[in-house]
């Protein structure tokens, strides 16, 4: 179930397909300005389509760059050889910090009254070191609000001719990327000289790596200096393609990891320029096979082998490491994740948000200025995980689905930073718990054939009416009135239901023959057409969902608790026959009934369940109909049965 405030990920069973990667938003958004900059015109191919993208798109077109794009992932940039003709012109970058900071240098070093800004936490990840190197340079720099932190107001450099700048390492990568990528735009040598140690050393691969496909080459002293030779300018490659994004991969290749796979990832493979894809090895450290293709990757781990713990060195997969430390809940041991710094300074203070997270979930966590520790719990608990307006914090916690109750995740919308489509493509290669659901009106026996349906599976069993029977009593039972929505719905939260075999209690007292009765059941209708009451109890509901599977009965099952039910069943009969099995039941217990009464209070309920605007009895989309009328009960389950995709 979704909203546009959050999904629910049911609980998940395996993992098993084959996905094609959207592009790098590193890579994209790299080639966009090295395109703009350049002489000639692009053509970039495969270019991912997300907020980020969007962001550096936005701004080179205020700056006067023309950009076309050919088809959905196909753009063509005339470069501008980074003489941008647009002199003046305000940009809001968002939150994206590989269109932010490139740009920052790139427009700081050129003749142009410009103002960055973006989302408040943009404003709170700093850049002053980016900053003050670019002053080094001539830049006038000013920041608006807090020195060392956007929105900037960039005023036309007066350069120095300063030949040689420093610029610190050990905060973002970013920031060293966004000089190299600039300084070929003064046409003199420059050596960048870096202090403290180099975080996320793998992008800055891809940097280089992208730089020479528009023809600079940077010479290197190991990670220490980088100098950019006297006369360096851009030229287009005419048409370039943009990898797969292999942080994006690790999602998939931890779904393998943890649901036992294959599965595989297109997009990127063995000589990926991306140090993300170094997940992979992670994973095979954690008893995980790993198959490598030229443009390929496939993550397979057989049922009878556990995942094992690590401890490991993060500096090279920073952002695919956040991955491993939803992996750590399925792992045997204790995990730990080191020289991860880089990530309080990302979209959210990643290891301070990651740490509160596992712990929803039931995880023991230790947190430190650059690591995280995580020893997973016995049991992963069901928890609204909140994603800080973090497109990966979205993604990690997806895989906690595979947790024994499922996952909901706030916000899900805010992966369109990166992967707009995730959840569609997870849903492609996992498999749920599998639900049938049962609904029909009353009487209809829907709860005797999913009773029976459940015991020749062997699934867990749900009967929602006793849920509303069960609320109805504890009213009773509490003077609440029937019409009080608000408190009954603050009850339905708040009551302990328990079904044991053919016993059900209520707040650890056993429910009797009433629950049955007539008097109950009246209750209950009129209880479960408030809107409030059904949403309480729907977290309820979906507790029942478990391995190996659920049988669902009632009215909203395959509509509204389980709209993803394998099978979906609309079970029913003719007034007449309900009303005579009714009878028939009741007269069993010993309980007195009056046939015509009864028919009365059948179509008195149809017509209140058919027209109540919270959840109203119908055929969901999908069911098929099961007309019982003729048919007795093993008949009946023998149907269902028949119609089950196993």
């Amino acid at each position: 179930m979704s909203s546009e405030n959050y999904i629910d990920l049911p609980p998940l069973l395996s993992a098993h397909g084959t996905i094609t990667l959207p592009g790098s938003k590193s890579i994209s958004n790299r080639i966009l300005l090295l395109s703009a900059l350049a002489q000639g015109t692009t053509e970039i191919r495969d270019v991912l389509l997300s907020d980020d993208t969007e962001r550096m798109l936005d701004g080179l077109r205020s700056l006067g760059v023309a950009v076309e794009q050919l088809e959905p992932h196909v753009f063509r940039v005339q470069g501008c050889g980074g003489n941008f003709p647009v002199k003046s012109a305000e940009l809001f970058l968002g939150n994206a910090g590989t269109a932010f900071r490139p740009l920052t240098a790139a427009l700081a070093l050129s003749g142009g009254e410009y103002r960055l800004s973006g989302v408040p936490r943009m404003h709170e990840r700093p850049i002053g070191d980016l900053v003050d190197a670019l002053r080094e340079l001539g830049a006038d720099i000013e920041c608006l609000d807090n020195e060392g932190f956007p929105p900037l107001h960039i005023h036309p450099a007066t350069l120095t001719g300063v030949g040689r700048v420093s610029v610190r390492g050990d905060v973002s990568s970013q920031f060293l990327t966004a000089l190299l990528m600039a300084l070929p735009l003064l046409g003199r040598e420059v050596t960048v000289d870096v202090t403290g140690e180099l975080i996320s050393k793998p992008y800055i691969e891809i940097t280089l790596a992208m730089m020479a496909r528009f023809g600079v080459n940077i010479a290197r002293d190991d990670w220490r200096s980088f100098t950019v030779a006297a006369g360096s300018s851009y030229h287009s490659p005419g048409v370039i393609y943009v990898e797969g994004d292999a942080s994006s991969a690790s999602y998939f290749l931890a779904a393998g990891a943890i649901g036992g796979g294959p599965v595989r990832v297109e997009g990127v493979g063995r000589n990926s320029v991306q140090g993300d894809i170094h997940f992979a090895a992670a994973l095979e450290n954690m008893r995980v096979d790993i198959t490598w293709g030229d443009n390929w990757i496939e993550a397979c781990r057989p049922a009878d082998r556990k995942l094992k713990a690590i401890d490991l060195d993060c500096n090279h997969i920073p952002d695919a490491a956040m991955t491993l430390a939803v992996v750590a809940l399925f792992a045997d041991g204790t995990t730990t994740l080191r020289n991860i710094a880089s990530w309080r300074v990302k979209e959210t203070d990643r290891i301070a948000a990651m740490a509160t997270e596992l712990r929803k979930v039931g995880a023991t966590v230790e947190e430190g200025a650059d690591y995280i520790r995580v020893t997973p719990p016995e049991t992963i608990r069901h928890a609204a995980i909140d994603t800080y307006d973090d497109h990966r914090m979205a993604m990690c916690f997806s895989l906690a689905a595979f947790g024994a109750e499922g996952i909901r995740i706030n916000d899900p919308r805010c992966v369109a930073k990166t992967f707009p489509n995730y959840f569609t493509l997870l849903h492609d290669v996992v498999k749920a718990v599998p639900v049938i659901a049962i609904d029909g009106p009353s009487a209809s026996g829907k709860g005797t054939v999913a009773k029976l349906v459940a015991a020749r599976l062997g699934y867990h069993y749900l009967d929602s009416g006793a849920l509303y029977r069960l609320l109805a009593m504890a009213a009773l039972r509490d003077s609440i009135p029937l019409s009080d929505e608000a408190n009954l719905a603050e009850l339905a939260e708040r009551i302990e239901i328990r079904f044991e075999g053919e016993q059900i209690w209520l707040d650890g007292a056993l429910a009797g023959d009433e629950l049955r009765g007539e008097q109950c059941a009246a209750a209950a209708s009129k209880v479960a057409a408030l809107p409030r009451v059904r949403a309480a109890l729907l977290a309820k509901q979906h507790a029942f969902r478990k391995a190996p599977g659920l049988v669902a009965d009632g009215r909203d099952m395959g509509s509204v608790v389980f709209p993803d039910a394998a099978l979906k069943v609309f079970l029913t009969a003719s007034a007449e026959a309900r009303a005579d099995r009714r009878y028939k039941q009741l007269k069993e217990k010993g309980i007195g009934a009056n046939i015509a009464a009864l028919l009365l209070d059948i179509r008195v309920r149809d017509e209140r369940d058919t027209q109540r605007s919270a959840s109203p009895l119908q055929q969901a989309p999908g069911a098929s109909l099961l007309d019982t009328t003729a048919l007795n009960i093993e008949q009946a389950v023998n149907e269902v049965l028949a119609r089950y995709p196993v």
